[in-house]
């Protein structure tokens, strides 16, 4: 792989995950709008393209001697795609069907990695949930992310397109905005402790997430688009360990040596009250499993967010 295109490189997992390929000397290039990610985020070093991905154009611009597409640009707020369906699935859905437009026109093998999610299980308590779990998405979010399982899928049916999706759990690490609605509660949680103010906890805070730090998904991404394997494989992309909310609230307080002050508020309308991912196809597929616990990442985020 000399060469990559990423899509959503401006963003939280995208700007990790391209300044991963640069520092092994891959060629990369960024297609993203900046609706969520930011400029700064993208290296120098790194050819930028501000584009649309529902724009042919674009997409086959970025895609110029590109071996591997990384296919991270998506509407990742449950809340808004919930306000803007078409919008948000034509982002989505046919943003995902544009790669496969661009990869099938190139006429040259080009390896497809792209983001799916855990909110494909919707509310499965099948704990640890195995990539064969029944996937009964609860969102339009998660509706969208199965749509994108199945297109990958008919795109190796009918284009021979090599597809590895990954069902990202609960991502978390430097760089993650605490003020956008992307961000998850650990850079919520980090922000708030770090201002000396309370947290907020929806609910009873007894609900669990499984927590994966950004450089073992960055691992995994990379690992799939040097594999020789052929056909569209989805993965769970996870540590297999869960921690309550309220667990998590007690852990980054002493993390961050700060008092663990909580505030609760009324829990969130169809919220999913447990999730816990099973690693052991990734770890069969790809010879890894994500390692970094969750004491060494919330170390690592304290200290870069100490840094800046």
């Amino acid at each position: 792989m000399k060469r990559a295109m990423v899509t959503g490189g401006a963003g939280f997992i995208g700007g990790h995950l391209v300044r991963r390929l640069l520092s092994e000397g891959v060629e990369v290039t960024v297609l993203d709008d900046l609706s969520s990610g930011k400029r700064e985020t993208v290296p120098p070093e790194a050819r930028f393209i501000q584009g649309d991905v529902l724009d042919p154009a674009a997409v086959a611009e970025a895609m110029e001697d590109a071996q591997a597409c990384f296919h991270l640009a998506a509407v990742a707020s449950v809340v808004r795609c919930n306000e803007a369906l078409i919008a948000s699935h034509m982002v989505n859905v046919t943003g995902m069907l544009r790669m496969v437009e661009a990869i099938t026109a190139a006429g040259r093998p080009i390896r497809l990695v792209y983001a799916s999610s855990a909110a494909v299980y919707g509310a499965s308590q099948d704990l640890p949930l195995a990539e064969t779990a029944a996937t009964t998405p609860l969102s339009p979010y998660g509706a969208d992310k199965l749509g994108c399982e199945l297109h990958a899928r008919a795109a190796w049916e009918v284009c021979r397109v090599t597809s590895t999706g990954f069902r990202f759990f609960n991502v978390y690490g430097p760089g993650q905005d605490p003020t956008s609605p992307y961000s998850g509660v650990i850079s919520k949680f980090a922000d708030r402790l770090l201002a000396n103010q309370p947290v907020t906890i929806f609910g009873d805070g007894l609900q669990s997430r499984d927590f994966v730090y950004v450089a073992d998904v960055v691992e995994g991404l990379v690992r799939a688009a040097r594999s020789d394997e052929t056909g569209a494989r989805v993965l769970n992309i996870c540590t297999g360990s869960e921690v309550t909310i309220l667990e998590l609230a007690r852990v980054m307080a002493e993390a961050f040596n700060r008092p663990p002050v909580i505030n609760h508020v009324d829990g969130l309308s169809g919220e999913v009250r447990h999730s816990r991912g099973d690693a052991t196809r990734l770890e069969a597929a790809l010879g890894y499993r994500p390692r970094t616990t969750l004491a060494e990442g919330l170390g690592k985020l304290r200290a870069a967010l100490e840094a800046a």
